[in-house]
């Protein structure tokens, strides 16, 4: 069926407004976008700010009075004026074929690729890890995950037991035990990511080698690796719980922090760890080091 989108140029203040009208006249679906390509990184908690020029894309059947829609919502924020707006055909399209066909097999350093169940694997003799997008956050696509599998590849099959903390898909956690983890702790807050651990460790016959647990069910135990691809705020309040759960000698890997946090947050670990210098992917960074032999 084919769609038109209602494109509205609106502000921070009024873009709640306009959502609920949209939806309350009949739009499908509505959607929040960066007007004007501004970055927005982690919120204080609580909060869900939007950008300073916020784009609001109501979506209708073709066959909708689209001037009806434009009166009914004039009307209703009457005095203030209709925002700059446009309307615009979306194309019908099998959105899932579409999906399929622009995720395809990733290589990371030597030997990992991430490869989607569909596909064939470019490199059958690789470390192959077999992976859809779905509700948890994590397909290598992203700079930060792309950086810890590219420190996986390098040095994963190092570890017998690994802390995948904010496993998210549980990619890192697949990873570390296709490359050789006895056990892998993973981690996350969300049940959701949990499950979605649990699907990619079966898909992969890792099931065995990995438990997915709420970060309260973890036990007090340490291990020789622990990796955690969260955001720099969490990583510096996690400094020491994280510190506790190394084995002297062992490593920490850190990622999802901006090249502007780095500084910050190696200083938050410099107490219990030899950080090495940042490596960069885009904006963002991974952060290494191993653990001092004698703890404080």
């Amino acid at each position: 069926m084919p769609w038109l989108q209602l494109i509205l140029e609106t502000t921070p203040d009024s873009a709640e407004q306009f959502s609920e009208l949209l939806s309350e006249i009949g739009a499908g679906a509505v959607t929040f976008l960066d007007g004007e390509n501004q970055p927005l990184y982690e919120p204080p908690v609580g909060e869900t700010p939007l950008w300073s020029r916020t784009r609001i894309i109501g979506l209708f059947d073709a066959a909708t009075d689209m001037d009806a829609v434009l009166a009914q919502i004039s009307n209703a924020i009457t005095p203030v004026h209709l925002p700059d707006h446009r309307i615009s055909p979306l194309e019908d399209k099998d959105w899932e074929r579409e999906w399929m066909d622009n995720f395809k097999p990733m290589p990371f350093g030597h030997r990992l690729w991430i490869v989607p169940s569909w596909a064939q694997p470019p490199q059958p003799e690789a470390i192959n890890i077999l992976l859809d997008p779905g509700l948890a956050f994590g397909t290598g696509t992203h700079p930060t995950t792309a950086l810890c599998l590219q420190w996986l590849d390098e040095h994963g099959a190092n570890y017998n037991e690994v802390i995948d903390y904010g496993c998210g898909s549980g990619i890192l956690a697949v990873a570390a035990a296709k490359l050789g983890a006895d056990h892998v702790w993973a981690v996350d807050n969300d049940p959701q990511a949990l499950i979605a651990t649990y699907d990619n460790a079966q898909k992969n016959n890792v099931a065995g080698n990995i438990d997915a647990v709420l970060p309260n069910a973890l036990p007090d135990l340490q291990t020789p690796l622990l990796l955690a691809n969260i955001l720099a705020q969490p990583l510096m309040d996690f400094a020491e719980r994280f510190a506790a759960h190394v084995t002297p000698g062992g490593h920490i890997v850190l990622s999802g922090i901006l090249a502007e946090q780095a500084e910050q947050v190696a200083a938050s670990y410099t107490p219990w760890f030899s950080m090495e210098a940042a490596t960069f992917k885009d904006e963002w960074v991974r952060l290494n080091g191993q653990r001092h032999e004698h703890i404080p």
